[in-house]
């Protein structure tokens, strides 16, 4: 396939980082992924979704990544070679840019299994520049618009839940403060709300 004989007939392979709904729906084609987490960098609820998550009228509150010379945020790493490259960054360049309003950054992504042996990978960062950018508020206002918005996608809530799951699954090592108090701030709103219940029926 048109291949240049220093590539050893190899297709040059690409990591995508999901940090978000990507952790859980990746929606394109890969051939490998791994758990992980990236340092310089922390997950928080700013990005305005109108479309995924929220409406014109009601926004909801998606994540993006915020520099901070302390963070890591963890989330799944995806390998996509050959075809599935231009594949993928086509279907993430509708999903994350077009309707996000995210740039591409390059990040360095440690494997969960294998630390000491990190990956380039890119991410889809929303930057405040983007007209769909909300930008921090208390963890109350947050859970407040997290459970009332939905979108295309379904329920604010659900992405919510689904995130925490995740981190769940990642082990006591990863930790999310910010995921954590929008979490319990749902729970304190909602009284019959139970998180492990939940996540467990959402896996």
């Amino acid at each position: 396939s048109g291949q240049s004989p220093q590539e050893d007939g190899d297709p040059p392979a690409l990591w995508i980082f999901g940090y978000g709904s990507l952790v859980w729906r990746p929606d394109f084609a890969y051939s490998d992924s791994r758990v992980g987490f990236v340092r310089g960098y922390s997950r928080r609820f700013w990005q305005g979704d109108t479309f995924h998550r929220g409406s014109d009228k009601m926004p909801g509150r998606v994540v993006t990544l915020l520099e901070d010379r302390e963070g890591c945020t963890w989330g799944v790493a995806y390998q996509v070679q050959g075809e599935q490259v231009s594949e993928a960054l086509k279907y993430l360049n509708v999903r994350e840019a077009v309707l996000g309003g995210y740039d591409t950054k390059e990040v360095t992504f440690y494997p969960q299994d294998t630390p000491d042996q990190p990956l380039k990978a890119l991410a889809y960062v929303a930057t405040p520049q983007n007209p769909g950018y909300l930008g921090p508020a208390p963890e109350e206002a947050i859970a407040t618009q997290i459970l009332a918005c939905r979108g295309f996608s379904g329920h604010n809530l659900e992405y919510l839940l689904r995130l925490a799951d995740f981190m769940q699954l990642c082990g006591p090592q990863a930790q999310d403060e910010h995921l954590e108090a929008i979490v319990d701030a749902v729970g304190t709103m909602l009284p019959c709300f139970c998180p492990t219940e939940q996540a467990l029926a959402l896996v």
